[in-house]
């Protein structure tokens, strides 16, 4: 198996396409990472809601004395 670039630096420079390639990786990483940021943000409000949920429905049950 013979690699596709001869150096770090061929590599870098990706056949010419460098402008191109690292500017969509880099677009690409931010993008996910976005979306992790996000997905645990949506994650800690919906836990908040489900924990104020049960606390509501807690004080009225105790409230009504059942």
């Amino acid at each position: 198996m013979t690699p596709a670039f001869s150096s770090w630096q061929a590599f870098c420079l990706m056949g010419g396409y460098a402008g191109y390639v690292w500017p969509a990786l880099l677009l690409a990483v931010c993008a996910l990472f976005g979306l992790f940021l996000h997905t645990r943000w949506q994650r800690r409000s919906l836990l908040r809601g489900i924990a104020r949920r049960r606390r509501r429905e807690r004080r009225q049950r105790d409230g009504r004395g059942e």
